[in-house]
């Protein structure tokens, strides 16, 4: 038995920044921050819409093209580092917006990574007897970054991707995973405060504390390491070679951490989902909306042999071999 993908959808919020709006905010300029993280633009959520929304937009596409319904969901399953609120989950939070019942709902924080986290929790459940799983990668971190940050604030952009995975017997679906995080690099990218450490208070909101804190440099050194790292074990355990990919869909975080990740694997660019330019870091969401981009446009056809890898805070890091 095998957990395979029977339906993707994604949202993302209609207002588009370009980097031109960075250059009246910080000291900067388009082309400085199209040369070090290759994006050109992003979506970002306004007024009140919370990640939850964007998750039910896409939840809602997801399950008309896997052709369920919401009473259908046996799970649900929410990756996110900025949910509604802390309790309860963006999942049942979810769950209630659809109008599912009675079905277990729950977040995974694993940062970047979540999605393929919550891939993994997927797949246990499906072989475990469940017939109908939702999950989602889904945030909305432009709420969470600094604006005068210079080194970080253009980055981020929000959006979810949802995806509703069944059980088959046939040749196809997830074929092999690999997952680590190592929480000595923690300091390297956080939120400092809002949790139990650092309560909210005056100081903290003061001093920006409630933001992404990332030092970009440290942080790249490892990525480009554990993702190369990730797709190679994946790989390994399926016995399938780099060149038998037919995709390579990695976390977007950065278009340099692709290439490397990408070079390391012997894998051209050409085979390679990119779409960082136009939406920049949506953390766990990253690897849905790029997968169901790809898709969309016919860059992959069931049977085809897709790998995801990502890289995230915590740190953690993992790799997903499937075939479609």
């Amino acid at each position: 038995m095998k957990t395979y993908l029977a339906g993707i959808g994604t949202s993302v919020p209609p207002k588009i920044l370009d980097n031109a709006y960075f250059e009246t905010i910080i000291d900067t300029s388009d082309e400085w921050i199209r040369t070090r993280s290759g994006i050109r633009e992003r979506h970002v959520v306004e007024g009140t819409t919370a990640t939850s929304d964007l998750a039910l937009d896409a939840s809602r596409k997801a399950l008309a093209q896997a052709n369920i319904e919401p009473k259908d969901i046996e799970a649900i399953i929410v990756a996110t580092a900025t949910p509604d609120m802390y309790f309860p989950s963006t999942a049942c939070v979810l769950q209630n917006k659809l109008g599912a019942r009675n079905i277990m709902s729950f977040d995974i924080a694993a940062g970047c990574t979540g999605f393929l986290y919550a891939v993994g929790v997927v797949d246990t459940f499906i072989k475990s007897g469940y017939d109908n799983v939702l999950m989602l990668g889904a945030e909305c971190l432009t709420k969470i970054t600094d604006y005068t940050d210079r080194s970080s604030c253009f980055l981020f952009g929000d959006a979810a991707g949802a995806v509703v995975f069944k059980k088959t017997e046939e040749d196809r679906g997830i074929l092999s995973s690999y997952f680590a995080s190592d929480g000595s690099y923690g300091d390297l990218l956080n939120m400092p405060a809002g949790g139990s450490l650092r309560p909210a208070s005056h100081e903290t909101v003061d001093q920006h504390l409630h933001t992404i804190r990332m030092l970009g440099n440290e942080v790249f050194k490892v990525a480009v390491r554990a993702m190369g790292e990730s797709a190679l074990k994946a790989l390994e355990r399926a016995n399938v070679a780099p060149e038998q990919v037919d995709l390579l869909v990695p976390h977007q975080a950065n278009i340099r951490i692709i290439e490397a990740t990408a070079k390391r694997l012997h894998i051209p660019m050409d085979k390679v989902a990119v779409n960082i330019d136009r939406y920049g870091n949506t953390s766990a969401a990253s690897i849905p909306l790029a997968l169901d981009e790809a898709i969309q446009k016919g860059r992959v056809k069931q049977g085809d042999l897709v790998l995801m890898v990502a890289f995230g805070a915590g740190f953690t890091w993992s790799g997903v071999l499937m075939r479609l």
